[in-house]
């Protein structure tokens, strides 16, 4: 699905909406994974404004696409999302991970609409993704699953058996991306279990192998398009991103994957996603 000029328009307003919405969600919460959160908002705003297949009149539509947010600690960002769909109350981000809410920091499938998989125990996301392409095949559907990890999340070696198996049964119908920030919890991903090089890993493991820049909307929906093109084995987006992406103090920063904030960092932090916004709307004027 070719991107065309007022999509991109139309997807970079979105990103910069969702992001505003993370980092008042955050305010609210106290604290929250806001630099995860960010670098990965450009692909989910491409799925799930682009080309998921889905019904917003009817979360669990039977032939829905799938999406498995692996890191599943990036809820923060997750819920304004699955909120401005529709599908959850707007008032529910002001008890984000507060005690009572329906909205923890990993979002519950049986307490979230459209969330299709409970997750943020790193390392099971692309297992179930697996699960649900296979039950595609098996029941006769036509529907794509999609699922997200993290790059600090492939330390667990159940990646890597779900990614031998996605090979192994030559799953066209699975594309997933990497969020390649480059730093987890601790540090900097090389320094802490070295990663490189990515794509060649996955290559060996048998698929499709993709890497872009994941914060730009043009390559992320070109590297989509590649994937649902691809037949006779899975696809896997390498997307190269910046955590904490649009807020200039927060970029690039490993103690930003979790953090607090107060107003005043708030009100910087929204001025910095304003900024950002307009150099991503003149770089679309300029190559569009």
């Amino acid at each position: 699905m070719p991107l065309t000029k007022q999509e991109w328009l139309d997807l970079e307003a979105k990103a910069n909406q969702l992001r505003h919405t993370t980092l008042d969600t955050t305010l609210c919460a106290g604290s929250g994974h806001i630099g995860g959160s960010l670098s990965a908002m450009d692909m989910l705003v491409c799925l799930y404004y682009k080309y998921m297949n889905i019904k917003v009149e009817d979360p669990n539509w039977i032939d829905r696409d799938r999406f498995i947010l692996s890191k599943g600690h990036i809820g923060i960002g997750y819920a304004g999302l699955l909120i401005d769909k529709g599908w959850n109350e707007k008032d529910q981000l002001k008890t984000f991970n507060l005690s009572g809410s329906k909205m923890g920091v990993h979002l519950d499938s049986n307490k979230v609409v459209g969330v299709d998989a409970s997750t943020g125990s790193l390392g099971h996301g692309l297992s179930i993704a697996v699960g649900t392409a296979l039950a595609a095949r098996v029941r006769g559907k036509d529907y794509i699953t999609y699922c997200m990890l993290g790059d600090g999340e492939l330390d667990e070696g159940s990646n890597w058996e779900a990614a031998m198996s996605a090979s192994q049964f030559k799953l066209d119908n699975l594309i997933c991306f990497v969020d390649r920030n480059m730093l987890m919890m601790d540090g900097p991903t090389e320094e802490e279990m070295a990663l490189e090089p990515l794509d060649k890993k996955f290559e060996a493991f048998g698929f499709n192998t993709l890497t872009i820049d994941g914060n730009n909307i043009k390559e992320i929906c070109e590297a989509i398009d590649n994937g649902l093109a691809c037949k006779g084995k899975p696809t896997m987006i390498i997307a190269k991103t910046i955590k904490g992406c649009g807020i200039d103090f927060m970029e690039n920063q490993y103690k930003w994957h979790y953090g607090a904030i107060d107003q005043d960092m708030h009100d910087k932090a929204a001025a910095s996603l304003d900024e950002t916004y307009k150099k991503r709307v003149a770089r679309v004027e300029k190559e569009a």
